[in-house]
């Protein structure tokens, strides 16, 4: 473990060198901002100890140019000057504690102690994310767009709560991806991450696999069914597309989230859970609010943190490395060279819209790679509405046919659903209209 030691008294630096000498750290010390900053300029530290007061300099204001030297950096503020005014403080500039002069040996250790547990949690978490990147290329979190940044960041604060947590954006913009990092970096990683998705079960169905159900509560309960919420004890429980749930099942969620209380379906007796609940949702919630369809006080339980996740569009630069990612990542699977992106390939990426976000993407790779041998991936590769792009895109109101206004809906519609249901109730048609309506959508183009 390296540390940093900086405050202006001789008498302290020392009484701390001595004391993280004995519990196998390597030191170095600061006296002044300027120092501590060259100090770790030279080489990298795992832990500081920062004075409050470094002579007319405040170590307030260090903290911030610290971390953005090292971003995961633990620092630890220390001071004879202790107030409550002054420990928030600190904690909202990057601090991982408090120390108040005078401290004993034992804090330092706890403090060094809880370092190192924190270095080693964060290298399992890297390890694992490298892990699942290889299995789930789009469980990459890595990002150049500031928005999406900004969404990462937000969620890794969160983790550190057992506050809820709704994300809200697209369909296809990586919610449950997010939710996952989040519930990697909680305290609750060890416990079970469990996932429903609301939109997929009926009222009845939805909360037995919700809360479960006791024998006989319906027809086919043939035996006592524990539900997800029992499931996820201890861990998180993911609510994918939480809009899409009835006001009785809206009612009963509220509870829970109130007092970790339910029944099963058909059981009198009330149990607890204690779960971390994440939500997501593609839909406008507040509107939902204003026209009766959710309830305005689950809408606050559910939004204690809210996190909007960008659309692809909306993140350019980040467009042709997830591109990429995906390319290598089914070639491997296929056993395949890794092919190019060819410039015109490349350019018709950038021209689409993306409707289907991150998982239309993907599956407009996987496709590519199927159809398309060769090594360099040309816009042929592609369907024929994202290789389509570079040309004039229909838009509302413009000099397009009835037909080519339909076929631009009903592809993006297409790409954004997670099923060709979801799609169909969406359009208002019946699965069979649509899958001839994708047939002939889809179809490549004639010759000539």
């Amino acid at each position: 473990m390296r540390v940093l030691v900086v405050d202006d008294e001789r008498n302290i630096r020392t009484t701390l060198r001595v004391c993280l000498e004995g519990l196998g750290c390597e030191v170095r010390e600061a006296a002044t901002a300027e120092a501590a900053l060259a100090a770790l300029a030279q080489a990298p530290v795992d832990l500081a100890f920062v004075d409050l007061r470094l002579g007319t300099a405040s170590g307030l204001d260090l903290l911030p140019r610290l971390l953005a030297e090292s971003p995961t950096l633990d620092l630890v503020l220390i001071t004879a000057y202790a107030t409550f005014d002054t420990a928030v403080e600190a904690m909202r500039r990057g601090a991982r504690d408090y120390l108040p002069k005078p401290f004993t040996p034992a804090q330092i250790r706890h403090q060094v102690e809880r370092a190192r547990t924190h270095r080693e949690r964060d290298a399992r978490l890297s390890s694992l994310e490298g892990q699942l990147a290889e299995a789930v290329p789009e469980a990459s979190l890595d990002t150049a767009s500031p928005a999406m940044h900004a969404a990462v960041a937000l969620v890794t604060r969160a983790a550190a709560s057992d506050a809820a947590v709704l994300l809200r954006g697209e369909s296809g913009t990586g919610k449950g991806v997010l939710a996952r990092a989040l519930h990697a970096w909680s305290a609750r990683r060890q416990r079970p991450f469990v996932t429903v998705n609301c939109p997929t079960l009926s009222e009845q169905l939805l909360a037995s696999e919700l809360f479960g159900h006791a024998r006989g509560a319906f027809t086919g309960a043939v035996r006592d069914q524990p539900g997800r919420v029992e499931q996820a004890e201890g861990g998180t429980l993911f609510l994918d597309e939480v809009a899409e749930m009835s006001p009785a099942l809206q009612a009963q969620l509220l509870r829970f989230l109130q007092d970790k209380r339910f029944e099963r379906l058909g059981e009198g007796r009330t149990r607890r859970a204690d779960v971390r609940v994440v939500a997501a949702t593609n839909r406008n919630l507040e509107k939902d609010v204003a026209e009766g369809r959710f309830r305005e006080d689950l809408l606050y339980r559910l939004n204690v943190i809210e996190v909007k996740l960008p659309g692809l569009r909306e993140r350019p630069e980040d467009l042709l490395p997830l591109a990429r990612r995906f390319v290598g990542f089914f070639a491997r699977a296929a056993r395949r060279p890794v092919p190019e992106l060819s410039r015109a390939t490349e350019a018709m990426l950038q021209a689409y819209p993306w409707p289907g976000n991150v998982r239309e993407l993907r599956n407009a790779v996987e496709r590519a790679l199927i159809v398309w041998p060769a090594a360099v991936l040309e816009p042929q590769a592609f369907p024929e509405r994202i290789a389509a792009a570079t040309g004039q895109q229909v838009v509302l109101g413009g000099p397009h046919t009835l037909e080519e206004v339909e076929r631009e809906h009903v592809l993006r519609v297409m790409a954004g659903a997670p099923t060709l249901d979801e799609a169909a109730r969406v359009l208002g048609i019946d699965a069979s209209t649509l899958w001839r309506k994708r047939k002939k959508y889809e179809a490549p183009p004639g010759p000539g």
